[in-house]
């Protein structure tokens, strides 16, 4: 099982994808120029501190809203390791996935943590911190074939004999 430490941004209930990545901002053509502006109709500041590994906790609805790719894109081109909320829009969650961004639902550490925390994930199986562990569903067999790839279009490179 894959584990990994890292600190933990605290956002709320429904972040939708207007604050995950404004509209405005989706005219830049990279998203490598539209990570600066990532959260900033919430918190303008912190994309720039955002650091790789860091982890977001959140609490329920994450990924609210329109489905622009760009939300989940930006997330991961921070360095996000993870997002941990108490639940997803799904279309968010599909989207996330399919760009290799690992997303995990749990109903207490939102409620437990603060922000500047630093909490380990254990892959499909737990996250320890402060001493407790909370229990983590496992995502299925092909999702994280998905997410072990770097993203849908990996995914299917690889198991089509098109990429290492």
């Amino acid at each position: 099982m894959e584990k990994f430490t890292g600190r933990v941004w605290l956002l709320g209930d429904d972040i939708d994808t207007d604050i995950i990545m404004p509209t405005e901002y989706l005219a830049f053509k990279t998203i490598d120029e539209m990570k600066p502006y990532a959260f900033s109709p919430l918190r303008p500041e912190l994309a720039a501190k955002i650091r790789p590994g860091d982890i977001i906790v959140a609490g329920s609805n994450f990924g609210c809203g329109s489905s622009r790719e760009q939300a989940p894109e930006v997330v991961k081109a921070l360095g996000i390791r993870c997002v941990i909320a108490k639940s997803y829009a799904r279309i968010f969650f599909r989207n996330a996935i399919n760009n290799g961004l690992l997303l995990i639902e749990n109903e207490e550490l939102a409620d437990q943590v603060k922000e500047g925390d630093e909490i380990t994930v254990t892959v499909n199986e737990k996250i320890e911190c402060g001493g407790k562990e909370y229990k983590i569903v496992s995502l299925p067999e092909n999702l994280m074939e998905i997410l072990d790839a770097g993203g849908l279009v990996k995914a299917m490179r690889k198991r089509n004999g098109l990429e290492g």
